[in-house]
């Protein structure tokens, strides 16, 4: 996605900041969910393997959705596109509320889930490629800011998780309430995107794509990208999911204090995004993306092996750890304007896949080993993904013009 046409600064600016609120929007309603499964799990009397199955259908949902979400992104535009994704995984939240609260239904929690996984797919693709047009415009490293607003999202909606759980609220109330303020703050924030003329320049678009037919699936720059953001994925992931269960089973701590230990991945991944965009453009992506995920394989042993107090300091470690993996490796498949659709769609596509076997895998392991022993499997997975990051070194293109 480039931009052909001149956009003011102004203009940009207020993009920028919609861009910021889309993000936020996407973390609180993924936390919403998240901050309530191990209330979840109690209620369906679910064990870790039946869990990590149920958690299954969410991750098919958003894989269904992500190999056409570019597509559907340029035929509708971004903000049309996060609309539509915005009501299917509200939708789900609310079959989620009902299956826990009323149904006790682990099938219906596992539909609702899906549909939760399908709209926010869509909306994750479409929100991400408004970024990047934003980031090119503005010409400085922007996207790790977005996902930090992304971040500050599920911060929030943690903490607030973290309260009703307290509280012993159903979920039900507490996702249509979510749902009532997001669509207030959405239907604001869309109205501030850039026009479609400058979130894709079609002709041009059309032209790279005659004289570029190979598929992007056929890069391997793209490939190895895709399986950084993979390894990324499942690192941040298998927190979201995980953290908080293994400290209630592991550490054997009350579930509010589990949804605190996953507050605090939450808070130093946002840290961790905040402050890493001044970062990689002094040392660029490289070192700074291995140095993170060095981070995050340090604190992930020190939430398994270490004793409580330690092992919330692990999640801070782990949070910062995990910061950059995702957004820069979105960025890198953005560096050529042209395609960008295509490529993103493709790293998008093999990073959720982490969402697709995480869950499953966690949930076998638990099952054998704990929950906590089984966190283990991302300090592999981390070790083996440093050999790939040089695949996420910039590449430079033309930059749209910019309107003073």
């Amino acid at each position: 996605m480039s931009s052909s046409l001149t956009v003011s600064v102004p203009r940009l600016t207020s993009a920028r900041n919609a861009v910021f609120a889309i993000f936020g929007l996407a973390g609180i309603a993924f936390a919403s969910f998240a901050s309530r499964i191990p209330d979840a799990k109690a209620a369906l009397g679910l064990s870790a393997g039946q869990l990590g199955l149920t958690l299954f259908a969410a991750s098919a949902g958003s894989l269904t959705a992500l190999p056409s979400a570019g597509r559907i992104s340029d035929r509708l535009g971004a903000a049309r596109t996060i609309v539509l994704g915005m009501g299917v995984s509200f939708t789900g939240l609310v079959v989620i509320g009902l299956a826990v609260d009323a149904g006790k239904s682990r099938l219906l929690m596992a539909a609702g889930l899906y549909l939760a996984g399908l709209g926010v797919g869509v909306w994750d693709v479409a929100m991400n490629l408004e970024g990047a047009t934003v980031e090119r415009g503005l010409r400085r490293t922007i996207m790790p800011a977005f996902h930090a607003a992304f971040s500050g999202g599920t911060v929030l909606a943690g903490l607030v998780g973290a309260a009703m759980s307290r509280l012993d609220v159903p979920l039900l109330p507490h996702f249509l309430g979510v749902i009532v303020l997001s669509v207030a703050a959405g239907a604001w924030a869309l109205r501030a995107f850039l026009p479609r003329e400058a979130e894709a320049d079609t002709d041009a678009h059309d032209a790279a794509a005659t004289q570029r037919p190979r598929s992007a699936w056929l890069e391997p720059r793209t490939i190895m990208i895709g399986l950084v953001v993979l390894a990324a994925a499942f690192t941040e992931g298998t927190a979201n999911d995980w953290v908080a269960v293994a400290f209630v089973e592991g550490h054997h701590l009350p579930n509010w204090a589990g949804v605190l230990a996953f507050s605090s991945f939450l808070s130093f991944m946002t840290i961790g995004r905040l402050v890493g965009t001044k970062l990689l453009d002094r040392y660029g992506r490289v070192p700074v993306v291995r140095a993170t995920f060095a981070m995050a394989a340090v604190g992930s042993l020190l939430v398994i092996f270490g004793n409580a107090p330690v092992a919330y300091v692990g999640t801070a470690v782990w949070g910062l750890g995990a910061s950059l993996g995702f957004p820069v490796g979105m960025s890198a498949s953005a560096d050529d304007p042209a395609r960008a659709g295509a490529r993103m769609s493709v790293v998008a596509t093999i990073g959720y896949t982490a969402f697709i076997a995480g869950p499953p895998l966690l949930g076998f392991l638990g099952d054998r080993f704990t929950v906590l022993r089984a966190l283990g499997v991302v300090t592999v997975l981390i070790c083996l993904a440093l050999l790939l990051v040089p695949a996420l070194r910039e590449q430079r293109v033309p930059e749209p013009a910019v309107a003073e």
